[in-house]
């Protein structure tokens, strides 16, 4: 059975989820991202530990479809750490996966005095944010496998380990 990590990469943060490759995806922390070596350490141990065999990347396309310099970067992040770890990629178009996060999960809360929320609250609604945007980029890898086991065609998954049509 093959062990999936799903990955959504930001800018100060990285969002993991976890998922065998025929069940759910389930989000499983948000870590801090550093240098590539950083993120190494600790997508490597995450791995190790979750007996992960293959990493599910977000690539985050623009919204017309084209690649842009957060794809590049994206991309050139994701081959080093797969290149590193010895594991296959695979890429997944994640765009608005952060915005559908965020309305499922839902707005900030106030403090109870009404008050803005605290930065430790922001800090952790974001980790949220995070980790459900990797799990639905994990998710729809996961229901790409199935449609194409099942030999169902869907527009919006493309084929198990497509960079959906993503030139490069």
């Amino acid at each position: 059975m093959t062990r999936l990590l799903g990955i959504d990469l930001g800018e100060r943060r990285i969002g993991l989820a976890i998922a065998d490759d025929d069940g759910f995806a389930r989000g499983l922390v948000t870590v801090r991202r550093g240098t590539v070596e950083h993120d190494v350490r600790l997508i490597e141990r995450l791995c190790a530990e979750h007996r992960v065999s293959s990493l599910v990347v977000g690539l985050p396309l623009r919204l017309d479809g084209s690649v842009g310099s957060q794809a590049d970067a994206a991309h050139e992040w994701g081959e080093a750490i797969a290149a590193r770890l010895g594991l296959p990629v695979i890429w997944r178009d994640e765009r608005l996966t952060s915005v559908a996060a965020e309305a499922s999960i839902g707005r900030m809360s106030r403090a109870s005095t009404g008050a803005p929320p605290t930065a430790r609250t922001r800090e952790r609604h974001r980790a949220a944010v995070d980790r459900d945007a990797a799990r639905r980029i994990l998710q729809a890898e996961l229901d790409a496998r199935a449609a194409e086991r099942e030999g169902i065609g869907s527009p919006f998954a493309a084929p198990a380990g497509s960079t959906t049509g993503v030139p490069r």
